[in-house]
């Protein structure tokens, strides 16, 4: 058997799996097997995705069924795990000779409008068997057209990876536009965009709560650095959560959205604090050694790990919260900062200044634990962050004044630009 035979041959039997596993008990489900989608040694999967066919009249201009066929596929090439075939290769049509161009499973779909409603067939074929392993069907507006195929991709990527997919997430940056700096929010394509707010001031640290239903930003358009929280499901309203004298900074929410931790400098040193979801002190976490930021919190609850320059330049170090014991986490570099632990792992990426230029880089909690640096080009990677399913890193990436959003697998492959957007864009988060 060959290489590629066994390789297809282990893709369709995780497919089969997740087909099936609606006739099974959750027992059954625990024994799955599933790709590991950032090990060096997997490859990827060859999808086509042709241009969806227009159910009630085939002879007529086509352009939605490329459009969604554009869609879907970016999305899943978006997870790292998929190559997209291009459809220049074959026409676009649905009745190429997919095991000629080298694919291994094709995603055929078939649209039809009703009035202001879409409806979405669309199945996935193993071309090894000709056998459909995964249909759906979706019916909205044409507003919710991204949507559909997005519920649909991130199905197909649980069905390979045991992880469900990422694509309807949205990711939260601070754009640069008219001298002044303000929240958006993008889907992971970066075509539905929004302004949060409108200070048109300086605005920085976004942060999801846990839920991702709010967002929690520091501006200083009061004239001081105070924290605010805005529900996403309006865009007229946001609230105060802290206006102490000086910093109000980043916070960083637990696992069960019940606390946050703050930096304040209300007493003048920077230090971290922590809170209940409404900003009120319930304990002080750091007094005055160096300055204390960026704090994160790991996935338990247990430990969170943060900046400090108490020995001299800003270094990572990782606060067991039952014990409030510290330790020194990084050593190598010059400065390390702005720490994002994965939700799903002990592992924590950060920026790290390396002969001049910020790289990112990860590293396990434990003392003694060697980084693994993860990109190396010569421009600036700063204000890493973690997407929900611990797999991937988005980023700014630049020199001088121009910066854009990155992304990046946590074994440092697929390095790419999220999205294109006007001006400068920074401080990307991940909603969960």
């Amino acid at each position: 058997m060959t290489m590629k035979s066994l390789l297809l041959n282990i893709f369709q039997s995780i497919f089969l799996l997740t087909v099936l596993c609606s006739a099974f008990t959750a027992s059954a489900t625990d024994d799955r097997v599933y790709v590991d989608i950032t090990a060096s040694s997997t490859r990827k999967i060859n999808f086509a995705v042709p241009w969806f066919s227009n159910k009630q009249a085939a002879d007529q201009n086509q352009s939605m069924g490329r459009e969604i066929a554009d869609t879907l596929g970016k999305a899943l090439e978006f997870h790292g795990v998929i190559g997209i075939t291009p459809t220049a290769e074959y026409g676009g049509t649905q009745s190429a000779n997919w095991k000629q161009l080298g694919v291994d499973y094709a995603v055929l779909g078939q649209y039809s409008l009703s009035s202001s409603k879409l409806s979405l067939e669309i199945k996935v074929i193993d071309i090894a068997s000709n056998q459909t392993l995964m249909g759906k069907s979706f019916t909205g507006s044409l507003q919710q057209r991204d949507n559909m195929l997005f519920k649909f991709c991130d199905d197909v990527i649980e069905a390979l990876t045991g992880k469900p997919g990422i694509a309807q997430t949205k990711i939260a940056f601070v754009g640069y536009r008219n001298n002044s700096k303000e929240v958006y929010l993008t889907d992971i394509l970066g075509r539905k965009m929004r302004q949060i707010t409108r200070h048109r001031n300086l605005t920085v640290s976004p942060r999801f709560t846990p839920d991702g239903k709010s967002l929690c930003y520091t501006s200083y358009h009061s004239g001081n650095q105070n924290l605010y929280i805005t529900d996403l499901s309006q865009s007229k309203v946001t609230r105060v959560l802290s206006k102490r004298k000086g910093m109000n900074l980043a916070p960083a929410w637990s696992p069960d959205g019940r606390y946050m931790i703050l930096t304040l400098s209300m007493n003048g040193n920077p230090d971290l604090y922590l809170c209940d979801s409404n900003a009120r002190i319930i304990e002080q976490l750091t007094d005055r050694a160096g300055i204390n930021v960026s704090a994160t919190w790991s996935p338990d609850g247990r430990r969170i790990v943060f900046v400090s320059d108490r020995s001299g330049k800003p270094h990572l170090y990782v606060m067991n919260l039952s014990t409030r014991q510290v330790q020194r986490l990084t050593f190598e570099g010059t400065e390390n900062a702005e720490p994002s632990w994965s939700p799903t792992e002990d592992l924590i990426v950060y920026s790290s200044l390396r002969d001049g230029v910020y790289q990112i880089c990860t590293v396990k909690p434990e003392g003694g634990a060697v980084a693994q640096q993860v990109t190396s080009d010569l421009s600036h990677h700063e204000a890493p962050s973690w997407s929900p399913d611990g797999n991937q890193i988005i980023f700014s990436k630049g020199s001088g004044n121009r910066h854009q959003i990155y992304a990046v697998m946590k074994n440092g492959s697929y390095q790419r630009t999220v999205f294109s957007a006007a001006g400068n864009n920074a401080y990307p988060r991940w909603s969960r």
